[in-house]
């Protein structure tokens, strides 16, 4: 499937919020304006291809208004601090909103999985 999007950059610390709800992310430093949003993308890392859920964006939840990438990938657990991995969005699951309270929002991310896996399955 042809990417709407390919993101390329090296792995970069974040808040490590995504690592505290179940879902560590891989954060990248958006180089270019991208569409803000949650998106069902694949992420490749060291030649290999993962499934994975990104959003673009400002955590509006968390009242943060710089445009950050960060990417969960899907049954994934290696540290790849540093790294260079490349992200290919493939469709747009939904906007980026503001959650009232993070449970609202662990609640979304795991749509956002499910989701993520009937779109590869």
């Amino acid at each position: 499937m042809n990417p709407l999007i390919t993101i390329k950059g090296n792995v970069i610390d974040g808040k490590k919020r995504g690592k505290d709800f179940g879902f560590p992310t891989a954060n990248l430093k958006p180089e270019i304006t991208l569409p803000e949003g949650v998106f069902v993308s694949e992420t490749i890392v060291a030649k290999n291809v993962y499934k994975s859920v990104t959003f673009i964006g400002a955590a509006r939840t968390f009242n943060e208004s710089d445009i950050i990438v960060e990417t969960y990938i899907i049954d994934f657990s290696q540290d790849i601090y540093g790294l260079e991995i490349e992200v290919n969005l493939l469709k747009k699951i939904r906007d980026n909103v503001r959650f009232n309270n993070k449970e609202d929002l662990i609640a979304q991310m795991k749509k956002d999985e499910a989701e993520t896996v009937r779109f590869f399955n």
